[in-house]
């Protein structure tokens, strides 16, 4: 497996199939041109296998903290160890960073996700609950 950080559009277009839909091209473009936006794509044997994506979260009493914005893999490439690869080098991002934390929001029915992120360390606080307002595409 290789991890390697996204810096061009063209990188994301050719893992599109990772999406759940497909990346727009001016939304890609600004992602990976934004500071303290940051993506990896994991390739097996030169095929686009998985992503990560986080966003740094700047305050002005707490400092920086990673939001694990996404994660998928493909399924074919499941249970090989690409998402724990992809959460590891987000991580360590996140501490060369010198963040404080990392969190990731999670759907409390997503089974494969919470063990996948457990077994790399992450534990639920037990005090979080997303809320969200819809605007439209």
């Amino acid at each position: 497996m290789d991890i390697r950080r996204a810096t061009d559009a063209d990188q994301v277009t050719a893992a599109a199939h990772l999406f759940d839909t497909p990346p727009r091209e001016e939304a890609t473009r600004r992602f990976l041109a934004a500071g303290g936006h940051h993506m990896f794509l994991a390739y097996e044997e030169g095929v686009p296998a998985g992503f990560i994506t986080g966003i740094e979260i700047h305050h002005p009493d707490k400092g920086v903290e990673m939001c694990l914005y996404e994660l998928g893999v493909d399924a074919p490439y499941r249970r090989r160890g690409i998402a724990t690869a992809l959460i590891t080098e987000l991580a360590a991002l996140a501490r060369t960073l010198e963040c404080y934390d990392m969190w990731v929001p999670v759907d409390t029915d997503n089974e494969g996700a919470l063990a996948t992120y457990r077994a790399t360390g992450a534990r639920d606080d037990g005090v979080c609950a997303v809320l969200t307002w819809e605007f439209g595409a």
